[in-house]
């Protein structure tokens, strides 16, 4: 007996970096998702195969053994090895476990690849050993996988991954999560250059060091934003959703976190019809958003190619993790 579990990625609509300081973040579960098999070994090894993504290999505790691909590599897998082990703590088992994992998320620009994939592996090593896990306890265990990747992270990633949706987040205020009638339709645009987020976020602080009173009214400006983008997406106002979505990206390069290639799928997107179009997540590469109307998706989905983009067609996915068997 086996069990996939998948769980979707994620796309920042607004609050890149002004949510660290303070206002509110926008994101979207997206219908690209990350799937994990598990399935019990008769060791104490936890094999992970992550073939489509460049590497597998196994761990004995938390010593990483390659198949394929470089050593270094188990510095990513060694998310998944965590949020496994925890599971089984969590739930009083010990097993040895085969993990197969498959991804339509890229990795390293912005899509929650790494949370998805862990959400999935809780989801899935939780179901195969019996544990009945809810979604709560999935998000806090996938939580310390997310732990091993980027230190000590907000809990957007796991949490969009898990319930699906759209979800406003803002500091010591928490997550509030939405629904609305369909999807407006969406292109990803991705560089294929991945990005450092520590680094971004410190390009804002020290900007923002030297010229505090400047860059701290473009956070309050950002903060709005946000807001009002949120309201825009409830209430299906596309025309004003995608004018945010400008003006953001705007204030995101006036900040120093955009690059050429962001730059040129941006403004190749609203040139082919885009009603917005901006950088999502970090910048200094990873991926860029559209908005666009049913009638203008293929046109922005070839200007982005044009200027040597990946295009990727996006929309809600409000189911977040699912399980199911499989014999």
């Amino acid at each position: 007996m086996a069990v996939e579990a998948s769980a979707p990625g994620k796309a920042i609509l607004f609050g890149e970096h002004s949510v660290v300081y303070r206002g509110p973040s926008v994101v979207l579960a997206i219908d690209k998702r990350a799937r994990v098999i598990a399935e019990e070994r008769s060791d104490n090894k936890i094999f992970i195969n992550a073939e489509d993504i460049g590497f597998s290999g196994y761990f004995l505790g938390d010593r990483y053994h390659p198949r394929r691909g470089e050593a270094w590599r188990g510095r990513r897998l060694a998310a998944f090895n965590v949020a496994a082990r925890r599971t089984m703590e969590h739930l009083g088992v010990g097993s040895g476990l085969d993990l197969i994992v498959r991804s339509e998320i890229p990795i390293a620009v912005g899509l929650g690849s790494s949370a998805a994939i862990s959400v999935a592996t809780v989801a899935a090593v939780g179901s195969l050993l019996g544990g009945g896990l809810s979604k709560e306890e999935i998000c806090s265990l996938a939580y310390e996988g997310e732990k091993v990747v980027h230190g000590t992270p907000s809990g957007v990633d796991n949490n969009i991954s898990t319930y699906g949706g759209i979800l406003r987040y803002e500091r010591d205020v928490g997550f509030e999560r939405f629904e609305v009638d369909g999807s407006p339709p969406f292109v990803v645009g991705n560089t294929r250059r991945k990005r450092s987020t520590r680094r971004m976020v410190d390009i804002v602080r020290a900007l923002r060091d030297r010229n505090t009173e400047v860059v701290d009214n473009m956070i309050d400006a950002l903060g709005n934003i946000s807001q009002e983008g949120l309201t825009a997406l409830l209430e299906a106002n596309l025309t004003r959703l995608g004018d945010l979505m400008n003006i953001n990206h705007g204030f995101l390069a006036a900040l120093g976190v955009s690059s050429p290639e962001l730059d040129m799928m941006v403004h190749a997107s609203r040139r082919a019809g885009a009603l917005g179009a901006k950088l999502t997540g970090a910048g200094g590469g990873g991926c860029m958003i559209a908005l666009a109307e049913d009638s203008c998706l293929k046109r922005v989905e070839d200007a982005i190619r044009e200027v040597r983009g990946v295009p990727i067609r996006v929309k809600v996915s409000y189911e977040g993790v699912e399980t199911r068997g499989i014999s």
